[in-house]
């Protein structure tokens, strides 16, 4: 298969979506990546993650979840039905695409993306072998947590206590094969120095694990 790095244009609501889809062409795998507010495709974070991914020849779509209107509240931040609607939504489209049919599926969330991918994976079941959660609000979806077969792997920052407390809570309702990494020394968007590189490194290690059966 040739390298694919283009723009899409995901049709959902009514609306449409931009998003950057990039497939290397040894890729086996693709990761869709799911945020809330401040999390689209031209996010710094997760174009960082999107580049390691890409270098071990895994897939990655990258798009604008809320339209630049919606995205200036935070009441449509966390409206979890409507970011996972769309999510699923995306990742029913991102199936139909003829690059993509061979490839294994997972998410990597951030913030409220995470309750998204939650529901998400609990509503389609076996397309989704995989989800990574960073600074994730599971708690958002915890009912959801029981219904997911994919492997979810929990990191949150040392420092970022809240979202520790939260994400343990939901690492004991998680009935699936599941795995918490707590990063020494990082908050919330993990800026401290070496700590967003210590993340990627245990996101990659789970997608490797768990889509390149």
């Amino acid at each position: 298969m040739a390298f694919v790095n283009k723009k899409v244009i995901i049709p959902i609501d009514s609306k449409k979506f931009e998003g950057s889809l990039t497939i290397p062409p040894r890729a086996k795998s693709i990761i869709i990546f799911a945020h809330g507010g401040g999390g689209g495709r031209y996010a710094p974070r997760n174009n960082s993650v999107a580049r390691v991914l890409n270098k071990n020849n895994m897939g990655t779509l990258l798009f604008d979840m809320l339209t630049k209107k919606e995205d200036n509240s935070n009441k449509n931040n966390l409206d979890i039905r409507l970011l996972s609607r769309r999510l699923i939504a995306a990742t029913l489209w991102l199936k139909k695409q003829p690059e993509v049919k061979k490839l294994r599926m997972g998410y990597f969330a951030v913030s409220s993306g995470t309750a998204a991918a939650i529901i998400a994976a609990s509503k389609l079941k076996k397309d989704i072998f995989a989800i990574v959660s960073k600074s994730g609000r599971p708690d958002l979806s915890m009912s959801y947590l029981d219904m997911i077969k994919a492997p979810m792997l929990f990191i949150v920052g040392e420092e970022d206590e809240i979202i520790c407390e939260l994400n343990e809570q939901a690492y004991v309702n998680m009935a699936g094969e599941k795995l918490m990494i707590v990063v020494p020394n990082a908050g919330h968007f993990f800026d401290e120095p070496g700590t967003q590189r210590e993340a990627t490194k245990h996101s990659l290690k789970w997608f490797k694990k768990h889509l390149r059966k």
